[in-house]
Order: structure tokens, then C-alpha cells, then sequence
């Protein structure tokens, strides 16, 4: 049987001493693209931190197996150079560092080596055209007075870029009018390849009448307890969370 690109076994995960997810196991495969959906506080957010590394949550045990390695030990910077990526729900501003110097420094990491210019601009353009940003946008300072649909493109003109082996989308759909959203669910179809999984967290049912998923997963009490096809997504929207008995817990 071949190694899954992607496969989270059995983990449980704390934040600063409360438990959060509760043997959540999830396997991807190349190709796939996978929705996660909850209600607010099941730890659908906690999933995509843990998942990427970020300290303040601690593995309790289970593992997170890249292409058979088990990465629970590695930075997010060493994570992201392997080809994991995480768009946030909440991109933070980062003043003085602009898109474009951002853009060009986290590709030459991706890369382990420099990007000629002439490739890198011709790249670029190329992406922020099919995402409708203007050529200005390059220059400005990252996600400093951004809207929220400003964000979340930039989140995907980054995906593009780099071009990952998994893409985690952490409630992409978040803020966004419905012009925004179809530009953003354009872009992430576009990146959809046979050679990338995609893992899609979100709450409402909006995003994935774009994106379509080949699985559904139902996330609640840290840990997925229903699994399906795109059918469940159009389920939960029908009848609610509440009807599965799948109330919200107090978990981040």
C-alpha cells in the first residue's frame, strides 16, 4: 500500500495545559481535497496550528506523518520548506516588509535557492492577475490596512507561489463579500493538482459551493466524529449542527 501524503494519527493536543483535540486522525492522499467543518470552538483552528507547528501547542501524543516522516519535532519555518502551508483565518499586518520582498524571500526558502528576478516578476504578475490585484499591490506593506478580501488573496497568491504539497485553507471564506469569495475559491481551484492535497476548514457550507471537496469530515469535542461525501457539507447546511448532536464545545 502505498504512503499517504498526509496522515495525522490519534493526536491530542493542549493549549497551555487545556486539552483541545482528542485523537483526531485524518489521512490525505495526492489529489484530494478534504473539508473540515464544526461548529465554533470544536478546534478546527487548533488542527491547522498544531498541524504547522506553532508552539503554543503541545502534541500529547499521536503523530503527523509527512510522506511516512513524522514531523511533530519540526519548526514551522523547517515545515513550510518541506511544503507544508497554513492561510490563516487572521493574517496579521506586518509594517515595513513589503509584499513583494516578503513574496520573494519566503520562494527563495521554499526553493533553497534564489529566484532570478525576471522569473520572479513574470511569476508574479502572472498570479496577482488571476486573482484581480492591482499591479501596486506588490509594493504595499503586508496586510497594513489590507480588507479582508485583500488579505485572503494575498493568502492565495502566496499558495501559488510556492506551491506546496499540502495547503491547509483555515476559514479562507471569513470575511469575505461574495465577489471576494469567488475570486479566492477561483484561485484555490486553479491550484488543485493531482500532486497536492488540500485540507479546507471552515464553517459554513458558502465555500464549498466553489470548491468542491471529495471528502467531508464533521469535527466537534476535538476529534472528527462523521465523515463523508460533499453530501454531508449540503447535510449539516440543511439541518445544523445541533440535529447530529454535534453542539459546540468549549474548545478553541
Amino acid at each position: 500500500m502505498a504512503t499517504p501524503l498526509f496522515d495525522i494519527q490519534d493526536l491530542h493536543v493542549s493549549v497551555e495545559g487545556k486539552k483541545i483535540l482528542n485523537g483526531l486522525s485524518l489521512t490525505l492522499k495526492t489529489g484530494e481535497i478534504h473539508a473540515v467543518m464544526g461548529p465554533n470552538g470544536s478546534g478546527k483552528s487548533t488542527l491547522s496550528y498544531a498541524v504547522m507547528g506553532h508552539p503554543r501547542y503541545k502534541i500529547e501524543s499521536g503523530r503527523i506523518l509527512y510522506k511516512g516522516e513524522d514531523i511533530a519535532a519540526l519548526k514551522p519555518n523547517e515545515r513550510a520548506v518541506k511544503g507544508l502551508f497554513l492561510a490563516f483565518q487572521y493574517p496579521v499586518a506586518v509594517p515595513g516588509v513589503s509584499v513583494v520582498n516578503f513574496l520573494r524571500t519566503a520562494l527563495k526558502a521554499r526553493r533553497g535557492a534564489d529566484v532570478q528576478l525576471k522569473e520572479f516578476r513574470a511569476e508574479l504578475k502572472e498570479n496577482m492577475r488571476g486573482l484581480s490585484m492591482d499591479k501596486s499591490f506588490a509594493n504595499r506593506y503586508l496586510n497594513e490596512g489590507f480588507s479582508g478580501g485583500e488579505k485572503k488573496r494575498l493568502e492565495i497568491l502566496q499558495m501559488a507561489l510556492l506551491k506546496p504539497d499540502i495547503a491547509i485553507l483555515d476559514e479562507t471564506d471569513s470575511g469575505l463579500d461574495i465577489d471576494a469569495l469567488k475570486i479566492v475559491s477561483d484561485g484555490i481551484n486553479r491550484l488543485a493538482s493531482p500532486q497536492r492535497a488540500m485540507l479546507v476548514i471552515t464553517h459554513y457550507q458558502r465555500l464549498l459551493d466553489y470548491v468542491k471537496p471529495h471528502f467531508v469530515h464533521v469535527l466537534t469535542g476535538g476529534r472528527i466524529v462523521k465523515s463523508g461525501g460533499p453530501e454531508l457539507a449540503l447535510e449539516l447546511e440543511k439541518n445544523g449542527y445541533e440535529s447530529y448532536g454535534l453542539a459546540p464545545f468549549a474548545v478553541a
